[in-house]
């Protein structure tokens, strides 16, 4: 039997970047960035059938104080939304830092400052990857007593 995947959502009013892991759920991948608009929930289901997703990991924007801020309530209405289009498990993740910490990955890479932004898609797809790997780091068992 083959083990279900996890995709991560790194949700926004223009598009959605999305990351998944790997069969054994170790490692976070970028996947791809879709545009939010009417294609939104069918391109959802394809990819939650084509990958064999089993969980939903969704980065809710707190502020710095853990509290929710503007786009958490707009997060919050899209995570309802999800739940009543699929029947998979949804969690919701703190997703504070992701998209700098995507941004720092890819000046890493070199990337060129006007490549990152000509393609903007590429660090929200880093940034849900930066969400899935959290989560999947916060299931290991500890190393330490």
């Amino acid at each position: 039997m083959t083990q279900l995947r996890i995709l991560a959502i790194d949700y926004g009013s223009a598009r959605i970047g999305l990351a998944v892991s790997d069969p054994l759920c170790v490692i976070a991948r970028d996947l791809e960035t879709i545009p939010n608009d009417r294609r939104l929930w069918t391109r959802l289901k394809e990819i939650l059938e084509g990958h064999e997703i089993g969980t939903i990991v969704v980065g809710m924007p707190l502020n710095l104080k853990g509290e929710m801020s503007h786009k958490a309530h707009e997060v919050e209405e899209f995570i309802r939304e999800l739940r009543t289009h699929t029947d998979r498990s949804v969690v919701v993740w703190d997703e504070r830092f992701t998209t700098v910490i995507a941004q720092r990955q890819l000046q890493q890479m070199n990337a060129r400052r006007k490549h990152r932004r000509v393609q903007s898609g590429r660090v929200d797809r880093m940034a849900a990857a930066v969400i899935l790997q959290s989560y999947l780091d916060s299931r290991k068992p500890s190393a330490s007593c």
